[in-house]
């Protein structure tokens, strides 16, 4: 059986993955609104927790998967869900080290490499020349648009073990897309796939929640953040990125969503009242014509 994803317009793939980057670019207002004393990677956890066991409960195909699947496909479920529960414990201390601007730059800036490169190597098809202009703008337009303000305010030195984790971030993100699109591509249900990798993940991560203090999750601000994470930006936001996988190969899907770091910023000076230079804006406009470019029909 073919591992290719099946070709349609941009309603059908790149459509779903965008909008799936919209939800995710709200992840950082929202966690913004968490109780002080909640910590980064409890909230990364408790979201992932929650809405990867929504994710896997609500879909019967989820729980019939690992017996449906070959020997090879359950090792590749098993990946899945490891890189799933990497992203949040890897990224998060990234973030506490140095700093939400350059660890989103290299997390989903290098994803998109990885996917490309990883994908190439297990013979999953050789990235387009279009693909590899668009992914370079994009991630040209995402560092200027991320960076702006500490390019322009002198920022501080780069902790070099941040940024390798996020880096390794950006590694989890892209393994668990090209098993995702893998998976969909054989024939598998694209919500079952999801609801798998996520239910296995969000027990992996549990470890991590409970070994810090949980006692924000019972105010009314730590809950409601935790639930806008579990079910806006994990259990909805990735049943439209599998919906995307099945028509999209996940390195197209991976370059698409650098559009979660526009929509963040968007809706920081919206809802939060930051200012963004105007190198800022230029790489906010550098990025969409990469998307739009990407998004378009034709191949990618």
């Amino acid at each position: 059986m073919s591992t290719a994803p099946r070709r349609t317009g941009p309603l059908g793939g790149p459509l779903p993955i965008l909008t799936a980057a919209l939800l995710w670019g709200t992840t950082g207002t929202a966690s913004s609104l968490a109780p002080s004393g909640a910590p980064a990677a409890g909230i990364g956890a408790a979201g992932l927790v929650l809405g990867g066991l929504l994710l896997f409960l609500t879909d019967r195909a989820a729980w019939a998967l690992p017996r449906r699947c070959g020997a090879r496909e359950r090792w590749l479920l098993v990946v899945g869900a490891v890189a799933v529960a990497g992203y949040p414990v890897t990224f998060y201390p990234a973030v506490s080290r140095t700093g939400v601007a350059v660890a989103t730059v290299i997390a989903l800036g290098s994803a998109p490499v990885f996917t490309g490169l990883l994908g190439w190597l297990a013979r999953q098809g050789r990235p387009s020349g279009r693909w590899a202009g668009a992914t370079a703008l994009a991630v040209l337009g995402c560092a200027v648009l991320v960076l702006g303000p500490e390019l322009t305010g002198g920022g501080a030195a780069v902790d070099l073990l941040g940024v390798l984790l996020a880096a390794l971030a950006g590694l989890s993100y892209a393994v668990y897309s090209l098993v995702g699109g893998r998976l969909i591509a054989a024939g598998h249900p694209s919500a079952g796939v999801m609801g798998a990798m996520f239910g296995g993940a969000a027990l992996t991560v549990l470890p991590v929640l409970l070994s810090g203090p949980t006692g924000w999750l019972l105010s009314a601000r730590g809950s409601g953040v935790v639930l806008h994470l579990a079910v806006i930006t994990t259990f909805l936001a990735y049943r439209l990125f599998g919906h995307g996988l099945r028509h999209t190969s996940a390195q197209t899907a991976t370059t698409l969503t650098l559009a979660e770091p526009a929509v963040a910023a968007v809706l920081g000076v919206a809802a939060l009242g930051e200012r963004l230079p105007v190198l800022s804006w230029c790489g906010l406009a550098v990025l969409a014509g990469a998307l739009a470019l990407l998004a378009l029909p034709g191949r990618r």
